[in-house]
Order: structure tokens, then sequence, then C-alpha cells
């Protein structure tokens, strides 16, 4: 005869589990970051030339920092030597031209940040064209449609695009700074 096999359950803590676990920052650290949100989107809002030219200045420095922290780091550390070189060299051109042409600069990078932002709504566009045609509902298509659509329209047409991003920016910027201070506030409590 056989021997019953006994089973023992053991219990689960909840706490063990492997998860992700939400990223928790002080409140203050939220509700600041909400303010400086909607402070540089009123900016971006009321002088976006300016405010533009600086904030591209700003991305210009972290480029030329970057990229000479990459060359470094090049030389210094083994593994993937010729990408730290090759992006650290592109960083450190892209920062000095920037900061050599601060008029034209600004234009040039989001001339390329709506060429960026074009391509990608064409190829999200096109892939929720497919799903609605294979069957997850014509509102899908629909949207895959227009996002074609507003992809064709920011590609032909990258000069309005680049001088409209400065406050399409500035609106998400004050929308989601609001939101940052309200969720701020609202972990303090």
């Amino acid at each position: 005869m056989e021997q019953p096999v006994e089973v023992t359950e053991q219990p689960v803590d909840a706490e063990s589990e492997v998860g992700y676990e939400p990223l928790e920052a002080p409140w203050w650290v939220v509700f600041l970051e909400g303010v400086i949100a909607i402070l540089v989107g009123l900016f971006l809002i009321y002088s976006p030339a300016v405010t533009t030219i600086f904030l591209v200045q700003i991305l210009g420095i972290f480029w030329l920092a970057g990229g000479i922290l990459s060359v470094l780091g090049a030389f210094i550390f083994s593994g993937s030597r010729l990408w730290k070189l090759l992006g650290g060299v592109l960083s450190i051109i892209a920062g000095i031209l920037i900061l050599t042409y601060p008029i034209y600069s600004p234009l040039v990078v989001l001339t390329l940040f709506v060429i960026f932002i074009g391509v990608w709504a064409i190829i999200t566009g096109a892939v929720r064209l497919i799903g609605g045609l294979k069957g997850e509902g014509w509102g899908t298509g629909i949207l895959g449609i227009l996002t074609i659509i507003l992809g064709l329209l920011l590609l032909t047409n990258t000069l309005a695009g680049a001088l409209a991003l400065p406050w399409v920016f500035g609106f998400f910027l004050i929308i989601g700074g609001i939101g940052a201070v309200i969720g701020g506030l609202r972990m303090r409590t």
C-alpha cells in the first residue's frame, strides 16, 4: 500500500512578494516640482522665445558636461568603450554648437524634436489603425487615422510645429504642475 503524501501549505507573506513599490518622495518635493513646473510653463507661455533660448542653453551645458564625462568614462571604465566614446563626442559637439549659436540652436533643436514627434505619431497611428482593422474597435482605428494625420502635418510644416512647441509645453507644464501641487498637498495630509 502506498503511503499518502502529506502536503503542507506555507503561508504567503504579502510583504515578501517581489513587485514594484511606488517611489515615495517627500510631499514638499512633489509640491516644489509642481511650483517649478508652473513657473516654467508660465514663462514659456508669456515669453516663449527667451525662455526657449534659456532652456536650450541649459540643455547644451548638460550635453557638453555629459559628453565630457562619457569620454572620460570610456577611457577609465571597460565595456562599450566605443559607444561611450562616440556618444560622448557627439554630446560634446552638440553642446558646443548649442552654446556657440544661442539664437539658432533653439529653432534647430525644436525642429528636430518636431520631426521626431511627427515620425513617432505616424508609427503609433499606423499601429493603432492596424489594431482597429484587426478587431480592436473602430474608435482605435479612427484614433490611428487622426494620429497619422497629426504626424503628417508636423512633418510637412516643421517650422510651425517648432514655433508652437513652447506654448504646448507651457500648457502641459502648467497642467502637470497644478496636478503635482495638489498631489503634494494631498500627500502632506
